[in-house]
Formats: C-alpha cells, sequence, structure tokens
C-alpha cells in the first residue's frame, strides 16, 4: 500500500505557522539577552543612571523607532532623554547637545553612514557613546565606548531580512537599560506618579486599596450563623456577587460567593437550610488597605487556582474592612 496523499497547508495554515514562527524566533531573541547583563551592561546603566544632563538617542529606520521609544521610556521613568534623527542633527539638531549628555545609538547593521557621520561631534564634546547593536565587530561598535550587543538572531521574515527578531532584542535591551537605570538612581513610586500627572498611570501610581475598597453600609458582612436564605438576599442586594463571613471574635471567618451557591445547587438539593459558616469557603484571598491597587489586580490575576474577581481587606489582626472588586480596579483605568 502507498502512502496516504497529504494535502498541501492553505494560505490561512501557512500563516498561522508563519506567525507562531516569528513569536517563537522573537521570544528566544529576547531570552538570550539575560546572559548578556554582565558588566558591561552595569557599566552602561551606570553611565545613564549618572547622567546630568540628557541622554540622547539615535538610530535610522526600525533602529531609530526603537530609539525613540527608550528615549520615551528614560523620560518617563526619571532620566530625561530626547530622540535625535541623525540626518536633522547634520544640519543643526546637534545644537542642544551639552557636553554633560549621553548618547546611546541603535543599529542593527552598525554600518549606518548617518550615524557615523554624527559621531565625530560627539566625541568632540566628550560624551560617553552606548551602543545596542547587533554587529560587534562593525565600525559603529568600534566608536561606541560600551557596546551592548544583542547578537543576531534569525529574523521572523522568511527572508531573514526584515528586522524582527533583532527589533524586539533592540527594545528589550532599551528597556532593561532604563529599568536598571530606574533602580539604580532609587526612583519611588511618588517619583513615578509626578512624571506622569495627566495620564492613567500617573493617576493609579499612588491609589491605594484602602482609597477603592467597598467599606462600612457597602461591605456584605454576616455572621457565621446567618442562614443561607439570608445570606443569598445579602448577595442579591449588594450587588458584589459575595458575602463576607465573620466569626464570634470579629475575624474573618470565610467567604460565601454565588458561584457557591451554583455548586450547592447541584450536590445538596437541602444547602438552603445551613447557614453560611456551614458552607462558606475558609480560605479567602486577602489584601491589607495599605496595599497599591495594582497589587490587587495582580494577586487577582494570578490567584494559584485561576483569576477571580475580588480580594477580602483585613486589618492587622485579621478582622474584614472592606472588598476590594475587580471591576472597581477597571473603573479606576487599571
Amino acid at each position: 500500500m502507498g502512502k496516504p496523499e497529504t494535502s498541501a497547508p492553505t494560505a490561512r495554515e501557512r500563516a498561522m505557522e508563519a506567525a507562531r514562527r516569528l513569536l517563537r524566533l522573537e521570544s528566544e531573541a529576547v531570552r538570550a539577552l539575560e546572559a548578556r547583563v554582565d558588566d558591561t551592561f552595569a557599566r552602561a546603566v551606570e553611565t545613564v543612571a549618572g547622567c546630568r544632563g540628557r541622554v540622547l538617542t539615535s538610530g535610522v529606520g526600525k533602529s531609530g523607532l526603537v530609539a525613540q521609544r527608550l528615549a520615551a521610556t528614560l523620560t518617563s521613568t526619571g532620566t530625561p532623554a530626547v530622540f535625535i534623527h541623525p540626518v536633522e542633527a547634520l544640519h543643526g539638531d546637534l545644537g542642544i547637545v551639552s557636553r554633560e549628555d549621553v548618547a546611546i545609538l541603535v543599529s542593527k547593521s552598525g554600518e549606518t553612514d548617518e550615524l557615523g557621520a554624527i559621531i565625530p561631534t560627539l566625541k568632540l564634546l566628550g560624551l560617553p557613546i552606548l551602543g545596542i547593536l547587533s554587529n560587534e565587530r562593525s565600525p559603529l561598535a568600534g566608536s561606541c565606548d560600551l557596546v551592548l550587543a544583542i547578537g543576531r538572531p534569525e529574523e521572523g521574515c522568511p527572508f531573514d531580512l526584515v528586522p524582527t527578531s533583532s527589533s524586539a532584542a533592540a527594545q528589550a535591551m532599551g528597556d532593561a537599560l532604563a529599568m536598571a537605570a530606574l533602580e539604580m538612581k532609587g526612583l519611588k513610586r511618588e517619583d513615578f506618579a509626578f512624571f506622569h500627572p495627566g495620564g492613567a498611570i500617573g493617576r493609579n501610581a499612588l491609589v491605594k486599596v484602602g482609597d477603592v475598597m467597598r467599606s462600612g453600609e457597602a461591605l456584605p458582612l454576616v455572621p457565621e450563623e446567618t442562614p443561607m436564605r439570608e445570606a443569598l438576599r445579602v448577595i442579591l442586594q449588594m450587588g458584589l456577587g459575595l458575602v463576607v463571613v465573620r466569626d464570634g471574635a470579629g475575624q474573618l471567618a470565610g467567604i460565601l460567593t454565588d458561584g457557591d451557591f451554583k455548586r450547592l445547587i447541584l450536590r445538596d438539593p437541602d444547602f438552603l437550610q445551613r447557614t453560611v459558616g456551614e458552607t462558606m469557603s475558609r480560605t479567602p484571598r486577602t489584601i491589607g488597605a495599605d496595599a497599591w491597587l495594582t497589587e490587587a489586580v495582580r494577586r487577582m490575576e494570578e490567584n494559584p487556582g485561576g483569576a477571580i474577581t475580588s480580594l477580602v481587606v483585613v486589618d492587622g489582626s485579621g478582622r474584614p474592612e472592606g472588598v476590594i472588586h475587580l471591576h472597581d480596579c477597571l473603573k479606576k483605568g487599571l
């Protein structure tokens, strides 16, 4: 018997495989950078963190777009930066450069004529020149004081030409440099909010759970001896999809959700004859009122048993004082 015939992949199947291949190559290119966080990288971080002027980023084409994004990321995290297009720099934009600045040049080939043309002026002014480059043996690499090499990853383009993996790696290296500089400079959450006064990032950077949680009369709190029928009424009335249960000493005893009711309907026909204390979950996820709202969202999304939509807010002694719901976080733009 001959081998069974197999049909050729459709255009749709080929497109999906191309997408998977690109994502695989880009993730491998970024993952490989971890080994390049070495002494050279540390010196680059010290150079950026210690910059008393501005960080000037530059590049051409897709590398230029990476350089633009790097300038924006640095500026938003406490390191003033500006992108200079190398062509415009040759026609007057270098006038903004001061001797206290630092230059970061981004290039895949390391042979970009426009970047090479601005290096003499940068050196004349005594600027430290950092390079985020694929080609460590290029003319541009030889002109840099420090080279953050990203290697030569295989591009996602079927012809290995269009910068995809290399652009992802260059962007990741720039992000790593910016975040490491942020850490070295000791930027605080309050500082971060200051740099984003008009956007959701700034508005939410300083928001704490206690600022948003449902508390007081808005907290669906019942004692353990509450009948299930009454608990269901509270759930429907309060609109949070749960009741928080306290014991006789006022401590958090557990939680009962509308999902619990649905499961009980299937396995226990007499559940309405029971009390909340007999049916509640005794291991609710909790958080403190002083925690950042972003931390609350992270805990809900990364809950070990699967994502959840609420956390019980407890004080230092374990007493329930509120509930934070994912919907309330979403209203804040998180």
